[in-house]
């Protein structure tokens, strides 16, 4: 059974950062593309960045420059660097992998 677990998330004021974890059981991040995505109050859930196998990585515009995705093979783990915040960034992030989804980890960024 595939579990993945978000952590990292919290308050932040604008300008500063955040790393976030996925760590997943049951998959091996290495041999699957994982993506993060995020979901605002009153919006879609959107996505944000993506690693895949061969560790080339995608991200959307409104986070290129500023969020890094990277990962730990030996922890089995995907992590979002998160720098230069903005309050628009305020969402639940996520993380997905073979369409399995972790429970999400709060991110508040305050002006």
């Amino acid at each position: 059974q595939i579990q993945l677990v978000e952590s990292g998330g919290g308050l932040v004021q604008a300008g500063g950062s955040l790393r976030l974890s996925c760590a997943a059981t049951g998959a091996i991040v290495s041999v699957n593309t994982v993506g993060w995505y995020r979901q605002a109050p009153g919006k879609q859930r959107e996505w944000v960045t993506t690693i895949t196998t061969g560790g080339r990585t995608n991200y959307a515009d409104s986070v290129k420059g500023r969020f890094t995705i990277s990962r730990d093979n030996a922890k089995n783990t995907v992590y979002l660097q998160m720098d230069n915040l903005k309050p628009e960034d305020t969402a639940v992030y996520y993380c997905s992998l073979i369409g399995h989804w972790g429970q999400g980890t709060q991110v508040t960024v305050s002006s």
